[in-house]
């Protein structure tokens, strides 16, 4: 399961060019008579190695937070999603798409995320952040779910985190509750839910943004 989310090059060239000036003069015979003019020979300059542009910076990822939750799903995914626990972004649900500490600095500090919820105000729903991120916000996510209990694996070409709890309400109602992460080129995806997880989830949200 899992769901939100942004190059500069600098070219240096250059061709060094060697030139050889070689003067040669014709020694004149023993003779009474005046000899003709040195001759000068001008040899071709040699080309030098030519340079090829350099890279100072890798160029950026492409990727680019949708601009409507509809657009992080497949067609199938969000049919289920309508039938299942409408409605979409409901005002009233406040259910953030994750607790932990710094992926909320991440998400709070990015320059573009969506966020999508799926239900009414209850005890049963999720909620998901689309955030675009550069590397070092890539690294700092990876590097703080493990030791937050989250079990990663490798997901596409980047990485997903899950986290999974279950307990007893004040009322004696048994619930589940987790939480599902994807880190990829340029993206984050985080999700929380409770008592509401459609399979494939998170899976389907990667194949339509990244695949």
């Amino acid at each position: 399961m899992g769901g939100r989310n942004p190059m500069n090059r600098a070219v240096i060239g250059g061709v060094a060019v060697l030139a050889a000036l070689a003067l040669t003069a014709c020694q004149p015979e023993p003779s009474a008579t005046p000899t003709s003019s040195p001759t000068v020979t001008l040899e071709q300059p040699t080309p030098g190695p030519s340079v090829s542009p350099v890279e100072t910076e890798k160029p950026q990822s492409g990727f680019a937070v949708p601009r409507a939750c509809e657009e992080i799903y497949s067609s199938a995914m969000l049919a289920q999603l309508q039938s299942a626990n409408p409605p979409l972004n409901d005002p009233g649900v406040t259910l953030l798409s994750t607790e932990n500490a710094d992926l909320l600095d991440i998400i709070d500090g990015a320059s573009t995320t969506l966020r999508c919820s799926w239900g009414q105000p209850s005890e049963f729903g999720l909620a998901t952040n689309v955030t675009a991120i550069d590397d070092e916000q890539a690294a700092a996510a990876l590097a703080a779910l493990p030791p937050a209990g989250f079990a990663c694996e490798t997901l596409g070409d980047g990485t997903v985190c899950r986290i999974e709890q279950r307990g007893i309400t004040l009322d004696d109602e048994e619930y589940t509750r987790g939480e599902t992460h994807y880190i990829g080129d340029g993206g984050l995806v985080t999700t929380a839910w409770i008592d509401f997880s459609p399979e494939g989830y998170t899976e389907d949200i990667v194949a339509t943004l990244w695949g």
